[in-house]
C-alpha cells in the first residue's frame, strides 16, 4: 500500500506544476532600432516648432486684446484729460516751474514734463488696464499654453511608432527643457515639464518666470510709450512756452494800465487763449492719438519680438533648449522606416486647452 505522505507530496508537486505552467512568461521589452529613435526625435523637434508657431499666434491674439483695452482707455480717459483747458493751464504752471529750476536747459524741461505725462498715463490708462490684462500676465499664459500644447502634440508619438510609454518617457527625461544657472533645481527635463501638475510646483519653471519678470520690469520702465511721451512733451513744451510768453506780456500790460483797464486786458487774454484752445482741441487730440498709437504699436511689436523680456520669452527659452538638444541629430531617410510605421506629414492638431 502506498505511503499516504508520499501521495500528498506527489499531489502538491503536481498542483505546483500546473500553476507554474499556467503563468505566461514575461515578455522582454522590445528593442527599438536607433533609426526609429532618430525619427521619434525628429517628430519631437517638429512638435516643438509647431507648438511655438501656434503659441505665437495665441500670444498675438492676447496682445491684440491688451492693445484694444489700452486704445479704448486712452480715448476715454487720457486724451480728454490732456486736451482740457484746465489741464493746459496746470501744465503751463508746471512748465514755468521747470524752466525756473532748469536754468535754461531746454532738454531737462522736456524730460521732466515727459516723466510727468508718463506718470499720468500710467495712472489713468496702464494701471487700470493691467487689472484686466497686461504683458506680464500674457507671458505666463502663453508659456503655460505652450507647455500644454506641446504635451498634446507629443502624446501620440509612442503609439505612432509602437514604442512603449516607459521607453518614450525615458527619452523625454534626457531632453532639457529649462536650463538656468545652478543649482540643479533651476533646470528641468522635457518629461518634468510635461508631467508636473500644476506647473507652478516645478521649481525650474518658477525660476524661469521670475527671471523674465525681473528682466521685463526694467525694460518696461525704459520703453513703455517713452518715445511717444517725449514727442508729446516736446510739442507741449513749445506750445505752452509760447502761451506763457503771451500770458507774461498780457500781465505786464495789465499792470501798467491800472486796475480797471488791466482787468479787461487780463480777461481778454484769457478769453483769447480759451477760444484758441477750443479751435485747436480737435487737431491736438488727433495728433496726440496718432503719436500714442504709433508708440504703442512699436511697443506691441517689441513685446512680441524680444526673446528675453517679451511675452514669448518663456516659450523661446524652452523651445531653444529642446531644439538645441535635438537639432544636431541627422534626419533619417524614409527608407529606414520599419514596416507598418507610417510617418504623418506633421504633428496632429491638438484640441483646445481646457482653460
Amino acid at each position: 500500500m502506498p505511503n499516504p505522505r508520499f501521495l500528498i507530496v506527489v499531489l502538491m508537486l503536481a498542483l505546483a506544476g500546473c500553476a507554474s505552467s499556467g503563468r505566461p512568461p514575461e515578455r522582454p521589452a522590445p528593442v527599438i532600432p536607433e533609426s526609429t529613435w532618430r525619427r521619434i526625435d525628429d517628430d519631437i523637434l517638429a512638435a516643438s516648432r509647431e507648438a511655438t508657431r501656434q503659441t505665437t499666434n495665441h500670444a498675438r491674439e492676447l496682445m491684440a486684446e491688451w492693445m484694444d483695452l489700452v486704445h479704448r482707455r486712452t480715448d476715454a480717459e487720457f486724451i480728454p484729460w490732456f486736451s482740457s483747458y484746465w489741464t493746459r493751464q496746470a501744465l503751463t504752471m508746471r512748465l514755468a516751474w521747470y524752466r525756473l529750476n532748469a536754468e535754461g536747459k531746454r532738454d531737462e524741461v522736456v524730460e521732466r514734463l515727459a516723466l510727468h505725462l508718463q506718470e499720468q498715463y500710467r495712472e489713468r490708462v496702464l494701471e487700470p488696464v493691467a487689472r484686466e490684462l497686461d504683458p506680464e500676465r500674457i507671458m505666463e499664459k502663453t508659456t503655460k499654453f505652450h507647455i500644454w500644447l506641446l504635451g498634446e502634440l507629443l502624446r501620440k508619438i509612442p503609439q505612432r511608432y509602437g514604442v512603449p510609454q516607459e521607453q518614450f518617457d525615458r527619452r523625454l527625461k534626457e531632453i532639457p527643457a529649462i536650463a538656468l544657472a545652478p543649482p540643479d533645481a533651476r533646470s528641468a527635463s522635457l518629461h518634468q515639464l510635461l508631467h508636473t501638475e500644476p506647473i507652478d510646483r516645478l521649481p525650474a519653471y518658477v525660476a524661469l518666470v521670475a527671471r523674465i519678470h525681473t528682466a521685463s520690469a526694467g525694460a518696461a520702465e525704459v520703453r513703455t510709450a517713452s518715445a511717444g511721451m517725449t514727442s508729446v512733451a516736446r510739442r507741449t513744451s513749445e506750445r505752452l512756452t509760447s502761451e506763457l510768453t503771451t500770458s507774461g506780456v498780457a500781465s505786464a500790460l495789465a499792470a501798467a494800465a491800472g486796475r480797471a483797464a488791466g482787468m479787461l486786458i487780463s480777461l481778454g487774454a484769457a478769453g483769447f487763449n480759451s477760444l484758441a484752445h477750443g479751435r485747436e482741441q480737435p487737431r491736438t487730440e488727433a495728433q496726440l492719438r496718432k503719436t500714442l498709437n504709433d508708440a504703442f504699436d512699436e511697443e506691441w511689436r517689441e513685446l512680441l519680438r524680444d526673446p528675453d523680456t517679451g511675452v514669448l520669452a518663456g516659450v523661446h527659452h524652452m523651445a531653444g533648449r529642446i531644439e538645441e538638444s535635438l537639432a544636431h541629430r541627422p534626419v533619417p531617410s524614409p527608407r529606414s522606416s520599419p514596416p507598418g510605421a507610417s510617418r504623418p506629414a506633421g504633428p496632429d492638431a491638438p484640441p483646445r486647452p481646457p482653460w
